[in-house]
């Protein structure tokens, strides 16, 4: 079993940042293979960025360059570095592994 547990979300002005985590727990071995995905209110869960199963990444077109996903195997954390934050990013996030195990999510709000 794998618990998940965000935490950062907020509101922001256009333009700001903000760092979401991930703290992970329970038999997971390795960050490899989690990531983020938002879902805007009316519209479908989407993935924002994910560390392959090789420790890559890949990132949603409309965040790369802006948003980066990062995250320590120790410390079973994943972050996500969002700058450039715009009103389109309005979601809740969660934080995801193997598309699997999933956590409640943070909402993050931008307003314009």
């Amino acid at each position: 079993q794998v618990q998940l547990v965000e935490s950062g979300g907020g509101l922001v002005q256009a333009g700001g940042s903000l760092r979401l985590s991930c703290a992970a727990s329970g038999s997971i071995f390795s960050i490899n293979g989690m990531g983020w995905h938002r879902q805007a209110p009316g519209k479908q869960r989407e993935l924002v960025a994910r560390i392959t199963s090789l420790g890559g990444t890949i990132y949603a077109g409309s965040v790369k360059g802006r948003f980066t996903i990062s995250g320590d195997n120790a410390k079973k954390m994943v972050y996500l570095q969002m700058n450039g934050l715009k009103p389109e990013d309005t979601a809740v996030y969660y934080c995801e592994s193997g598309s699997y195990y999933w956590g409640h999510g943070t909402q993050v709000t931008v307003s314009s």
